[in-house]
């Protein structure tokens, strides 16, 4: 015989609200001022991280404490300076980060159980902070998302590496996700040739080249196995598909080198002095690996770069903010984060 128990507690678990579920957008960093000593301790911790730096033997960790920590900090506080938010005494990236998760959460109101948070990878807010401040509101799911449309494991993975350290030091663990890349991704693209178009359609001239520039990489990393150039050759042929031009017309590089290595090339500050002294005019730069503006779009490239094209012979330059929290960038990033809570939602 079968004996059929009735659930008296059914009605009363489907009314109970869903589980929280922790948001954090992560973005590389910045540091807390705009002088030698705020640069020299975001710098101690930026190039202390094996996956930025990957040989930290003993000739590395002497020329980092023994000659860059002393000399670096303060011409770099110098550019610092030049772009700095004097009035919240932060960096744009910091700024604009807080506004990319402020305006996310805005769209994500529907999902009240949803609590979005932000975080630097090196520097602060610190992603140890945020996690255990989305950990004490409740949240037993988290969703990191790096703020890196095209991966590399000294940018994506080690966000990666920072959240499991973290964890790794919790009894109770949330459950946890990583959004992937985006570098091809169709709303990503739009947006970027939505805000390219809208921008130059604001300048007083037409530019004859559009120059889209990547931070770059030493070319050992790609040789290990790295598909950081990969996906940027990726996002510049769909970009150029979606915009209808070619590879003249939008030019891929690589800027921001740093020692003596052999880095990812085309360099960008080689290329736009050689179109300079190749007769073109009128030039504009896009950064379409950077999710927010920050010191390497708006004094490497809108202040340093400009000023090499100018004196090579250019007349017109253009540097083409990046997605921010525009309406478009913040798309982008509501349907990743939206896409890749399904299932918990």
């Amino acid at each position: 015989m079968t004996v059929i128990v009735p659930i008296h507690g059914t009605k009363a678990i489907a009314d109970q609200a869903p589980e929280r579920v922790g948001v954090l957008l992560v973005n590389l960093g910045t540091p807390d001022s705009a002088d030698t000593k705020g640069v020299r301790d975001y710098l101690r911790e930026f190039l202390s991280d094996p996956r930025v730096i990957e040989n930290q033997g003993i000739v590395w960790k002497l020329a980092l404490n023994g000659l860059i920590l002393r000399t670096r900090p303060a011409r770099k506080a110098r550019d610092y300076q030049k772009i700095w938010n004097n009035e919240a005494n932060e960096s744009p990236l910091k700024t604009i980060t807080r506004a990319q998760s402020d305006k996310l959460a805005a769209t994500l109101t529907a999902h009240d159980h949803i609590v979005v948070d932000w975080a630097m990878r090196y520097g602060n807010p610190s992603m140890r902070s945020r996690i255990d401040a989305l950990v004490a509101q409740g949240c037993s799911r988290l969703l990191v998302v790096p703020l890196y449309p095209q991966y590399s494991a000294a940018t994506s993975a080690t966000v990666c590496d920072q959240a499991f350290r973290v964890l790794s030091e919790m009894r109770a663990q949330p459950t946890l996700r990583v959004t992937p890349p985006y570098y091809r991704d169709a709303a990503y693209i739009d947006a970027l040739a939505n805000s390219i178009t809208s921008h130059l359609a604001t300048l007083p001239f037409e530019p004859e080249r559009i120059v889209a520039s990547f931070h770059g990489m030493p070319q050992a990393y790609i040789n290990k196995g790295d598909p950081y150039q990969s996906h940027c050759i990726a996002t510049v042929d769909a970009l150029r598909e979606r915009m209808g031009l070619d590879d003249k017309r939008l030019m891929l590089t690589f800027q921001s080198r740093f020692g003596f290595d052999q880095w990812l090339q085309p360099y960008t500050d080689k290329t736009i002095e050689q179109l300079g002294k190749d007769g073109v005019r009128r030039l504009a730069v896009v950064m379409p690996g950077f999710a927010a503006d920050c010191l390497e779009t708006l004094e490497e490239i809108a202040q340093e770069n400009a000023e090499i094209f100018m004196k090579n012979g250019g007349q017109q330059f253009a540097a083409v903010p990046c997605l921010n929290d525009s309406d478009g960038g913040i798309s982008v990033i509501r349907q990743l984060v939206l896409r890749e809570l399904e299932g918990w939602l």
